[in-house]
């Protein structure tokens, strides 16, 4: 028997098939198209995605000469925040889904914060108001888009994050798909509160969002229903998990104060506080870590985010020409021992953690005529090491006025384990070591948060019985562990020289 992982992310979706040890026995990916209509707006097509998504199931298990009976269930992973309104009687979208780093609400966030104050929530979210949001975004479809006006009037129309839009689709859509979400994506919408796990009516009238809009909660980890469609028809759909979640189950953070920082299109980093929803007073998030199954106990998580990571090595390329593969930043930035003095911000999207200003933008600051590519892509990697650091200096100062009541391994964060594509640059894992002082692993096994997914799914219908079976399967196939060699002194003049420059993007 195997197991399957969907990962339905910014970028691309995939699926993958597992078996009990880990290993891939199929797989098959597919880029979808990023539609940028106006200056900082970023679209997907619904159905684009699930067109893709189908075809990505559809091709592994051809791939793999697997028949639905070999699969025990599937379980489903999505780029979190990213929104959806459809119909719930044709099926049919009312509008592109808005991205989650998409800034077009940043004047309607504005409004909120004048209103309730950035924090005005947070106490029930453990989320400040920004345009990453989901709310927020369901808020400006309903002050923009006719169609969501005329739907919800109809009382036919729903707002949900990628995975309801996708667990509607295969179980059925129009014809009886199931409106559901799971704790870890509703987290992350401004309208659930963290305490009850359910939605909040003071809330969803805040933000003008009907409460009958939004669909069911439910753990992260039970069966849901069955596909409907694709050659897997008949499986179960086991797991729904928010991409940052599965990728910290996936890395085997399942202890208090294990941390995990991933590297895709974004930058996130997620510590598991146990099950106690840690408050944060240093610009971090407390969120749902995941809840493995209806009647099991909520474990909860800090997380910081760092909206542009690979998106920002991706405008060296594509936009400055400054490289011409991705691989080509770790050869130039590794010809120098330096950046030469050059610092790059990359607040592509704005600042997220811990600054929180959507009106921040990317800055390159120090070029000189010696400024070479070689220094700017060595200034690239470190900008987002640097960020990186920022979020990690938060995340000890919010664990550490904790101490008193928890346990010593949530004082400090000693070790971080990593993940996501742009972890193949082995020059920005060796500058974020020293950068932080302590050691950072990365696991051999590939997609870590599609396996996180298909993980929970597989606990789900005891295809794995103990949440402990992860860090044996990750530890039978090995790390990588990169080591900090700066001194301190080293160490605070760098991070100094970051600080220092962070306001110019403001």
């Amino acid at each position: 028997m195997l197991i399957g992982g969907l990962d339905q992310g910014t970028t691309s979706s995939r699926f993958l098939l597992f078996d009990e040890k880990g290993r891939i026995a199929a797989q098959h990916q597919l880029e979808h198209n990023q539609i940028h209509a106006h200056p900082g707006w970023c679209e997907h097509d619904p159905f684009e995605i699930v067109e893709k998504v189908v075809t990505c199931i559809n091709e592994a298990v051809k791939q793999g000469n697997v028949k639905g009976d070999q699969v025990a269930a599937i379980g489903i992973t999505n780029q979190r925040e990213t929104t959806v309104a459809w119909d719930r009687v044709t099926g049919r979208p009312l509008c592109n889904a808005i991205v989650w780093h998409d800034l077009r609400t940043a004047e309607t966030a504005q409004k909120l914060i004048e209103t309730f104050g950035v924090n005005g929530f947070r106490a029930k979210t453990g989320l400040p108001i920004s345009t990453y949001f989901s709310a927020v975004k369901m808020k400006w479809m309903i002050e923009n888009v006719p169609e969501v006006q005329q739907a919800i009037a109809a009382e036919t129309c729903v707002f949900g994050t990628v995975d309801s839009w996708l667990i509607y689709n295969l179980t059925g859509g129009a014809s009886g798909g199931l409106i559901l979400t799971d704790v870890t994506n509703a987290s992350r919408t401004l309208l659930m509160n963290l305490n009850t796990l359910e939605w909040d009516p003071e809330l969803c009238a805040a933000f003008g969002v009907p409460i009958k809009c939004l669909p069911a909660i439910r753990s992260s980890a039970e069966v849901y229903g069955t596909l409907k469609t694709t050659q897997l028809q008949g499986v179960r759909i086991a797991s729904a998990m928010g991409d940052q979640q599965a990728a910290t189950l996936g890395n085997g953070c399942i202890r208090e104060g294990q941390c995990k920082s991933t590297y895709g299109t974004g930058c996130f980093l997620m510590t598991n506080t146990g099950t106690t929803a840690v408050p944060s007073s240093h610009g971090l998030l407390t969120t749902v870590g995941y809840k493995l199954g209806p009647n099991t106990p909520t474990v909860y998580a800090l997380e910081g985010a760092i909206p542009c990571v690979g998106s920002a090595i991706g405008w060296l390329k594509d936009n400055l020409g400054v490289i011409d593969t991705v691989a080509d930043i770790d050869r130039l930035a590794g010809s120098v021992e330096t950046s030469g003095g050059v610092t790059i911000i990359p607040a592509f999207s704005g600042l997220l953690a811990p600054h929180w200003r959507s009106d921040a933008r990317a800055a390159m600051i120090g070029l000189t005529l010696h400024t070479s590519k070689a220094h700017i892509c060595r200034a690239m990697l470190e900008g987002i090491a640097f960020q990186v650091c920022d979020v990690m200096t938060s995340m000890n100062k919010d664990l550490m006025a904790v101490s008193n009541s928890r346990t010593a391994a949530t004082t400090f964060i000693h070790h971080m384990s990593v993940d996501g594509g742009v972890t193949n640059s082995k020059q920005l894992l060796a500058v974020q070591a020293n950068l932080l002082g302590f050691p950072i692993s990365r696991w051999q096994i590939p997609e870590i948060t599609t396996f996180g997914a298909a993980f929970a799914a597989g606990l789900a219908v005891g295809y794995w019985t103990d949440i402990n079976q992860i860090t044996e399967i990750l530890e039978s196939q090995g790390s990588e562990t990169y080591a900090a060699y700066y001194t301190e002194e080293q160490r605070n003049l760098e991070l100094a020289r970051w600080r220092e420059k962070v306001p110019f993007s403001f």
